[in-house]
């Protein structure tokens, strides 16, 4: 069961009132994989445009285990952004897409009006038999629900230091860098790992909401202990976080304006309406074209849980 906590009051540099809250993430097993889910809450359903966060693993695979066997599924008004730790995942699409990620890369799947994809664990003498992973959602505004799919691989992404910390720029921009990869909304993601035990200040832009969340280890946040899968979420407001962590640590920063208009998740799709997401539904179990095929996939195709309002 999630835990998920009421909010504390701290204040911004102009002496305004900002709420914080510390939600542990809902812990389950999928296919003999941890998986750590703080997005979506009831406490907190998106962090600007992200809406979805799983840290899946560390898990090290036997000699016998496949590992992380994903079939085919689909999703809709949806980007897909994962963030290799350790392992290495294939991904096929229905665009033809054929791509491994390895550990410090991005995939960046742009679901727009319908994709199906798959993903499974890939075995290397460099990789060994493990998986790491932070796999998130970022809803795409209304206007792109009904435009095209895409995807992109990155595999150099710029790199920052603050003192022994290393700060890699996932996507959006960061103290005059910006990251290659596409956007939508005004939104940021930055990995943060500490080379040794540290304190740094870093900037926020006030028109964000930030979520922070550590993947290994845990950290400090403006004095406030926060253990590994606990998310920390900051309110509009803040300019400056002041973060300290033990060497080893390595913590996600997320953020984004908040969204204009809610959102609807159901299984793995987003849109802006009930009548959405049910077509999307419909035409996903009709095999309508707008999905596709994953070339070459044998793995048995993902139908989903029914709407609840049909």
């Amino acid at each position: 069961m999630s835990r998920e906590s009421a909010a504390n009051t701290e204040y911004t540099s102009e002496g305004k009132p900002c709420q914080t809250k510390r939600i542990q993430a809902r812990m389950s097993d999928v296919g003999g994989i941890p998986v750590a889910r703080t997005l979506p809450t009831k406490a907190q359903r998106t962090i600007g445009p992200w809406c979805f966060l799983d840290h899946a693993g560390p898990v090290t695979f036997s000699a016998d285990e496949t590992g992380m066997q994903v079939g085919p599924h689909p999703h809709t008004c949806l980007q897909t952004f994962t963030w290799m730790l350790a392992g290495e995942v294939l991904h096929r699409d229905s665009l033809g897409n054929r791509q491994i990620i390895r550990p410090s890369q991005v995939n960046l799947m742009t679901a727009g009006h319908g994709i199906s994809h798959t993903e499974e664990s890939v075995f290397s003498k460099e990789s060994g038999r493990e998986l790491h992973a932070a796999q998130l959602w970022i809803a795409m505004p209304e206007s792109e629900q009904n435009s095209a799919p895409a995807f992109e691989h990155y595999s150099d992404l710029p790199i920052m230091h603050l003192g022994h910390v290393a700060l890699t720029l996932l996507i959006g921009e960061f103290n005059g860098q910006k990251a290659p990869t596409r956007t939508y909304l005004p939104i940021v993601g930055i990995d943060l790992h500490f080379a040794a035990d540290d304190e740094i200040s870093v900037n926020l832009e006030p028109a964000f909401e930030y979520g922070i969340t550590a993947l290994v280890g845990g950290f400090s946040l403006t004095g406030t202990t926060f253990n590994q899968d606990e998310l920390a979420v900051l309110a509009t407001g803040h300019d400056t976080a002041t973060i300290s962590a033990k060497k080893g640590s390595r913590l996600l920063l997320i953020g984004g304006t908040p969204l204009t208009k809610p959102i609807t998740i159901w299984w793995n799709y987003v849109g802006y309406s009930k009548e959405y997401i049910s077509q999307a539904q419909q035409d996903w179990h009709a095999h309508h074209k707008r999905f596709g095929d994953v070339p070459n996939s044998n793995a048995a195709r993902m139908q989903g849980p029914e709407v609840p309002w049909r």
